[in-house]
C-alpha cells in the first residue's frame, strides 16, 4: 500500500472520529425528500455530517480530494454523484435532476474551484428543471482549523466544537419561471447566504 493510501486512509478515520464529537445547534425548517439542499463549500465537511442522518446524496468532485471525501461520505450512509461544474457538467446536471426527484440532494454551489461564496446557476437550475423545492444551509463554528491557502477557506470544526447550522424554508421555483426569475432567484440567496 503506498503512503498516500495509508495516509488518506488515517485522515479519514480521523475526521470521522472527531465528527463524532461536534454538538449541534439547528434552526430553521428540517429537510424532506424530494429536495436539493444547498451550502459552501467552506463548510461541507460540517453540514454533511448533520445531513446524514436523512440518507442524502452529495455531488462530489472526481478530483483525489473527492476520493478521499466518497470514503468519508460511505462511513456517514451517503450516496454520492462524482462530477462537478468544471466536469462531466452536463451528466452530473442530468443526474442531480434524476436523483433529486425522489431523494435529498446535496450540492456545495461554489466548488469545487470558487470563487469563494459565488452561487453558480447549477443548484437553481436542477431546482426548477426537477420542480423540486431547495433549501439553503449556513453555518457557523467558533472552535474550528482554517486552512487559510485553500481557496474557499476550508474548514475543520475542532473536536466537541458547538456547531450552528440553520437550514432555510423550502424555496419552490415556478415551473413557468424565465431566465430573469432564475438569476433573481440566484441573486437573492447567494446575498442571504453570506
Amino acid at each position: 500500500m503506498k503512503k498516500k493510501e495509508i495516509l488518506g486512509k488515517i485522515a479519514v478515520w480521523l475526521l470521522n472520529f472527531v465528527s463524532k464529537t461536534w454538538r449541534y445547534k439547528f434552526t430553521g425548517t428540517l429537510p424532506t425528500s424530494p429536495s436539493i439542499i444547498i451550502f459552501w463549500h467552506e463548510s461541507l465537511l460540517a453540514s454533511w455530517k448533520f445531513l446524514s442522518k436523512f440518507k442524502p446524496i452529495a455531488v462530489v468532485s472526481p478530483s483525489k480530494d473527492g476520493e478521499l471525501l466518497t470514503k468519508l461520505l460511505a462511513k456517514w450512509d451517503y450516496k454520492f454523484i462524482r462530477g462537478s461544474s468544471d466536469k462531466q457538467s452536463k451528466q452530473v446536471m442530468q443526474d442531480i435532476q434524476e436523483m433529486a426527484k425522489e431523494n435529498i440532494v446535496t450540492i456545495t454551489p461554489d466548488g469545487p474551484r470558487g470563487p469563494k461564496r459565488k452561487l453558480k446557476a447549477g443548484a437553481v437550475v436542477a431546482a426548477y428543471r426537477s420542480q423540486v423545492p431547495m433549501q439553503f444551509a449556513t453555518i457557523s463554528c467558533k472552535y474550528m482549523f482554517i486552512f487559510k491557502k485553500s481557496w474557499d477557506n476550508f474548514q475543520i470544526p475542532l473536536p466537541f466544537s458547538k456547531i450552528f447550522i440553520n437550514l432555510s424554508s423550502p424555496i419552490s421555483i415556478n415551473a413557468n419561471s424565465e431566465r430573469t426569475d432564475i438569476d433573481y432567484i440566484i441573486q437573492n440567496i447567494e446575498s442571504k447566504m453570506q
